[in-house]
């Protein structure tokens, strides 16, 4: 899952990149947002807390159990001392201010957060499966931009003897964290159960760059 997070903020940081609508702090190099996570206490969820909130000004961390929700805080302001920290159990608090949603949840068959009350102009990213938003969400919002979580696309001449789904050269990141490994000669379990660790899921990322590992497409509900 080190990659498939990592893929997630990548295509997050594209989307956000080709609106245009927010700017970087020249003094601190922050981008003056707010970056709102439901499920932030989950695997996805939290690592991708703690990497926006090294680069957001500010973060809202949504999940149902306050106590969690509290350490995961207090976690998140001692590796990044600049940003500002909320939490709520209810995602439609900050629905109005966030510019960047991640959603990382289990919700079956529940609105996790009311489409219609976010802000204009606003990214989203559906890592959930199955997703939190439908297409009838998306097309009630043509001012925001919905996104699934991103593939990548391996470097160099390959063979695949199975289907999965996609188009030629695009694999899950998943499989792509394994071929990066064996390309590193790194033969270890490089992610471990459910608590992600941050620092190798930019590593990760940096090595597959290094490997020439690119982005897949933007996917959204209508495609790529």
């Amino acid at each position: 899952n080190s990659l498939s997070a990592s893929a997630t903020l990548w295509a997050v940081y594209d989307a956000v990149k080709k609106m245009g609508l927010l700017s970087i702090d020249p003094n601190n190099k922050m981008v003056d947002g707010t970056a709102t996570i439901i499920g932030a206490t989950g695997s996805i969820g939290r690592v991708s807390a703690k990497l926006l909130a090294l680069v957001f000004k500010r973060i809202c961390l949504v999940a149902p159990r306050k106590e969690k929700l509290q350490a995961l805080a207090l976690e998140i302001k001692t590796i990044a001392p600049n940003c500002q920290v909320f939490t709520s159990a209810e995602a439609n608090d900050f629905a109005n201010q966030t510019d960047v949603l991640v959603t990382a949840t289990s919700a079956f068959d529940q609105k996790i957060i009311d489409v219609e009350q976010l802000k204009p102009g606003c990214v989203v990213c559906d890592c959930s499966r199955p997703l939190d938003f439908s297409i009838e969400d998306a097309r009630k919002r043509p001012d925001i931009l919905i996104i699934e979580a991103g593939e990548v696309v391996l470097p160099g001449k390959y063979t695949m003897n199975c289907d999965l789904g996609l188009p030629k050269g695009m694999v899950y990141a998943c499989l792509g964290e394994t071929v990066i490994l064996a390309m590193e000669k790194m033969y270890e379990p490089f992610t471990l159960g459910r608590d992600l660790d941050w620092q190798k899921v930019k590593q990760i990322y940096k090595l597959g760059r290094e490997h020439g590992i690119e982005l897949a497409a933007i996917r959204g509900h209508a495609g790529f």
